[in-house]
């Protein structure tokens, strides 16, 4: 039993069954991924909200402060939908984000541009995130979209073999209403005796 099951038996009321062990889970590895590329999508786009003069003069982009800042609140409305239940939308506009931002660091890299060097590091790394990224918004699509790359096949069921008409209310025949669905009759009214 792992370290959190162990510590979630403190808080279970005294009359509630001891965890043995951990089921299954839903949240499968590409979610965990998606969930920390989100994590550095907040911590990336703070950054670039919050240092943004720095970041355009370390990359040779001066100018283009409020572009990064707008990169930015890109980065962080990214991470809250990496992080939110549907995170194939968030792991998407982290795939988009990551081509724009390939877009503006290649005029960066001209031989006038004093910080090219750093300019290339930055694209480098731009670059490999956008491979994780890729990587993510696949595994998380294949996970959560139903039938995701499969064809379905009916082959093997027989549908209605005796024909719709000779169906119709076969149900009823053969269901009888549960005894603690049946509804007692009415109970009648003894008449009431009159004195005249």
């Amino acid at each position: 039993m792992n370290l959190m099951t162990n510590m979630t038996q403190f808080a279970r009321s005294p009359g509630d069954p001891k965890v043995l062990k951990k089921g299954p889970s839903s949240f499968g590895y590409s979610d965990r991924l998606v969930r920390l590329l989100g994590w550095f999508s907040l911590g990336l786009g703070a950054y670039e909200l919050v240092r943004s003069k720095q970041l355009a003069r370390t990359l040779g982009l001066e100018g283009k402060e409020g572009l990064i800042r707008a990169y930015g609140a890109r980065e962080i409305a990214s991470g809250v939908m990496c992080l939110s239940v549907t995170n194939n939308v968030g792991a998407a506009s982290r795939v988009v984000g990551d081509a724009v931002d390939v877009a503006t660091l290649l005029p960066a890299l001209s031989r006038d541009n004093p910080k090219r060097d750093n300019a290339l590091t930055a694209l480098a790394a731009v670059l490999g995130i956008a491979a994780l990224d890729a990587v993510a918004f696949a595994a998380v699509q294949k996970r959560h979209t139903p039938n995701a790359g499969r064809k379905l096949d009916y082959g093997d069921r027989s549908g209605l073999p005796r024909g719709v008409e000779a169906s119709r209310g076969a149900a009823l025949d053969t269901f009888e209403t549960p005894v603690d669905f049946r509804v007692s009759p009415p109970p009648v009214a003894e008449p009431r005796a009159t004195t005249h």
